[in-house]
């Protein structure tokens, strides 16, 4: 049996991945393929360990590659993700990957801590980017972006408090499209503007909670191009409460109501009102004109215990009232709540335990590129029924063999 050596520290990291993505290119399918993709994306993680010097054993795309694999298998943490590389070696192996063995504890820690966080989302944002523009190509109508932030509750600082992510959502395709950390002694309202910034807005509509709605971010939306959808609380107390007030003398623009629907053991209607902001709107000069205000009234009932509840919130928005379906708005930002809770449930990323705010973003990262590749597959494909499966279905799917983790990456 011949010994497995060491990889050669002469050539540089970049290129030596490079020359092995070209070698076991058609282990990873054609160039269109999630597979393929994935492994562009981990061989152009900037490498932190030294090359110069030192025993490299593991490539740190190979060890990328295998955090990702185990991850979308349902592995949780580090000894899980090892123990999925031991039990497939043989075939990681027949893929070029993983020469020298599976990787300890201590490297996956080191390489979560290493790992520049900056480049790892930048990284993460041209992967997405690739299958954005394809997957919009079969979706009518504007796309919408949903923009909202996801505390880190697996990593504690030394404030108490726990690292914030932004993250700009595609309602449309399903996939994050850009991620910005909050500063450790800022909030969401410094961090929005950056973000906006990394992804094209221009004709699109962006969504977000009363958070956003702030003098400089709505500015930043209008000057790239694009629409919003604010919801309007009490951090805007002047425009809140004049809203409040002159709403109530005002006749709409548009209503009309949704349901009852059921679902969740509850009976739900919704009625939208659309108001003209023009005459409801004290300070228009302060927010740039002309705007809309939307009416949102839930009525639900318990199948249960038949108990009642309502409940009413404002938005603002730049749309025009005539919008067709433009309180279908409020409830589509609603999706980046469900991908947050997808990485929660099915990802356990509050869960997991980091100590440093850079490990806690690389990790995000990764279980957003998770996130995204499950996604991306349900649109691609052509049979409904793989369209409607979710999550949690398509990992448990993957989860039972390699094999099939394969195939399913394979798609392109």
């Amino acid at each position: 049996m011949n010994e497995i050596k060491p990889l050669d520290q002469v050539l540089s990291i970049e290129a030596d991945a490079h020359n092995q993505i070209t070698k076991v290119v058609n282990k990873f399918g054609s160039r269109g393929s999630i597979l393929y993709r994935l492994k562009e994306f981990s061989s152009s993680i900037p490498d932190f360990r030294r090359s110069g010097k030192g025993n490299i054993r593991h490539r740190l795309d190979d060890i990328i590659m295998l955090i990702i694999l185990g991850r979308a298998s349902g592995c949780i943490g580090r000894a899980q993700i090892m123990e999925f590389g031991r039990y497939n070696l043989g075939k990681f192996r027949k893929m070029g990957m993983l020469r020298n063995g599976v990787p300890s504890e201590a490297t996956l820690c080191r390489v979560d801590n290493g790992i520049d966080d900056l480049a790892m989302a930048d990284r993460m944002q041209r992967f997405v980017e690739v299958f954005h523009g394809e997957l919009l190509k079969n979706d009518c109508g504007k796309e919408i972006i949903c923009v909202d932030g996801k505390a880190e509750r697996g990593t504690v600082l030394d404030n108490g408090r726990s690292p914030d992510i932004v993250s700009a959502y595609s309602y449309n395709t399903g996939i994050t499209l850009a991620t910005e950390a909050c500063s450790e002694k800022s909030n969401e309202i410094k961090a929005i503007p950056r973000l906006i910034d990394k992804i094209n807005i221009s004709g699109k509509i962006v969504t977000a909670d009363a958070m956003s709605m702030q003098k400089n971010i709505i500015d930043r939306i209008r000057e790239n191009g694009g629409d919003f959808l604010i919801e309007l609380k009490a951090n805007q107390p002047s425009l809140r409460y004049g809203v409040e007030d002159r709403i109530k003398e005002c006749a709409p623009a548009y209503s009309y109501t949704e349901g009852p629907e059921f679902g969740h053991g509850r009976i739900e209607t919704r009625t939208y009102r659309v108001f003209d902001g023009l005459d409801i709107i004290a300070d228009k000069e302060k927010w740039g004109g002309n705007m809309t205000i939307i009416e949102y009234e839930s009525e639900t009932v318990r199948k249960k215990s038949g108990a009642h509840t309502s409940e009413k919130r404002l938005y603002v928005s730049s749309l025009p009232t005539s919008t067709p379906a433009l309180g279908s708005l409020v409830r589509n930002h609603w999706s980046i709540e469900s991908m947050h809770w997808a990485l929660d449930f099915n990802l356990l990323q509050d869960r997991i335990k980091r100590k440093s705010p850079k490990a806690a973003r690389n990790l995000d990262s990764i279980q957003r590129i998770v996130h995204s590749v499950f996604s991306i597959w349900k649109r691609l494909r052509k049979k409904r029924s793989d369209k409607k499966k979710g999550m949690a279905e398509l990992m448990r799917y993957v989860s039972m063999s390699f094999t099939r983790l394969l195939r399913f990456l394979y798609q392109k």
